[in-house]
């Protein structure tokens, strides 16, 4: 047996691993055999592919999420696109995603990547457990960042997906996959604990409060993201030396015009100033679709130099104010503004909605870094119907919120009756 591998793609991440100074330095063999995969030497490959694997999938995520969840609608006419904004049911169950081959790829879906990615970062802690840190230097932070990553893969699985299989088995409820990355996050804060390493700690550790956020564990969610230092950020990156690692969401939003702003994001303002938090350009011209007028998102504003927000401090911060109550929830919400330079909110009043002002604050502050579809879901926010529950194009909305596991999984999985 005999694995592929791409080698412009796994070296990439290289330089992270302190494994050589220069992507030019590194000799990847196309094809190795399966016993080689036991080489320690191709430890740090492997971690670079599989982290790689991981940060395509999270850009898949966050791409697919925001048309689900009405952050951007399609301004193009490829059919394996719009069913996404239109919610179809047949066409998604058809449709599980991949990693975009080029900068004009159309095609959503996050399932298959989001897969691809876990199993790849769960096999790579399991071969670096049979290492020692003397065959494979940074070992130790190679399986922080294995944990780390696994668990965000576990935890967007279970926010999209009505339901969810495991590696062909049995049919799972969110709060069983949310349970999972739970484990895998505690793994990684212990390891980056022991090895002093503040990035993939924190993380974790906010990887960890948006699981347990999501099952309703407040005290523990907030107890995770009062620990994240301010200034915190953790990334994915992208280049332009491989079209394939370039950031997807400038790709389709200004490179390509294939995804336009929705309007409920277009033109929001604070106090009657432009909210800076979600800064859109009408660009005065319809898009390929010859339907839909164009409007750029500003916060992904190059395809290589323009990172995606993982986990951060802000983030942090507005799990604490969901977490929380009164002026508690807006001071967390303050500390959160303060970072744009923006108006504080006024102080806390009897009868303030404070629910309601989270919600609209991570809207804001969170735009299109793959947090709003789950909001959603969890709120119950209702999705967007148009017009006589059609869009601008005529196309019927369904009523599907959460995405049904596609017909790959199901025709594939002996634990499904046959469809």
């Amino acid at each position: 047996m005999t694995y592929t591998i791409r080698g412009v793609v796994l070296a990439l991440s290289l330089t992270a691993t302190g494994a050589c100074n220069s992507l030019l330095e590194v000799d990847v063999p196309g094809r190795v055999t399966a016993d080689a995969l036991t080489d320690p030497g191709l430890a740090p490959i492997l971690h670079a592919a599989a982290l790689q694997s991981a940060q395509c999938a999270i850009a898949q995520y966050v791409a697919t999420g925001g048309m689900l969840a009405g952050e951007y609608i399609s301004a193009n006419g490829f059919v394996d696109n719009h069913p996404w904004e239109w919610r179809g049911i047949v066409e998604i169950q058809n449709a599980p995603g991949s990693c975009p081959a080029g900068r004009n790829t159309t095609s959503m879906g996050f399932y298959t990547p989001l897969q691809q990615a876990r199993f790849q970062l769960e096999d790579q802690a399991s071969r670096l457990a049979s290492f020692t840190d003397a065959q494979v230097p940074n070992r130790q932070l190679m399986l922080a960042e294995a944990n780390a990553y696994a668990g965000y893969m576990y935890t967007m699985l279970a926010e999209g997906m009505c339901e969810m299989a495991i590696d062909k088995g049995p049919k799972m409820t969110s709060a069983k996959v949310f349970a999972i990355a739970d484990r895998k996050f505690t793994e990684a804060i212990t390891i980056a604990t022991a090895i002093n390493n503040a990035s993939v700690l924190s993380m974790a550790r906010v990887g960890r409060a948006r699981t347990r956020l999501d099952l309703g564990n407040l005290q523990g969610a907030a107890a995770d993201a009062a620990l994240v230092p301010a200034g915190f950020v953790r990334n994915a990156e992208f280049s332009e030396q491989v079209t394939n690692r370039e950031n997807r969401l400038f790709n389709l939003t200004v490179r390509n015009d294939f995804l336009s702003v929705h309007p409920d994001y277009r033109g929001l303002t604070v106090n009657g100033v432009p909210d800076p938090r979600v800064r859109v350009n009408d660009m005065r011209r319809i898009g390929p679709d010859n339907v839909t007028p164009i409007f750029q998102q500003q916060k992904y504003t190059g395809s290589g130099a323009a990172p995606l927000p993982i986990a951060s401090y802000a983030e942090a911060q507005l799990i604490v104010a969901e977490a929380s109550t009164g002026q508690a929830a807006i001071d967390a919400m303050n500390r959160v503004r303060a970072l744009s330079n923006i108006a504080p909110l006024p102080a806390f009043t009897a009868g303030t909605d404070v629910g309601a002002l989270v919600m609209e604050e991570r809207r804001r502050q969170l735009f299109s870094e793959g947090h709003r579809y789950n909001d959603m879901l969890r709120k119950k926010i209702p999705f967007q119907m148009g017009t006589n529950g059609v869009n601008r194009k005529g196309q019927a909305f369904s009523t599907m919120t959460c995405v049904p596991l596609p017909f790959v999984e199901t025709r594939n999985n002996p634990n499904f009756p046959p469809t």
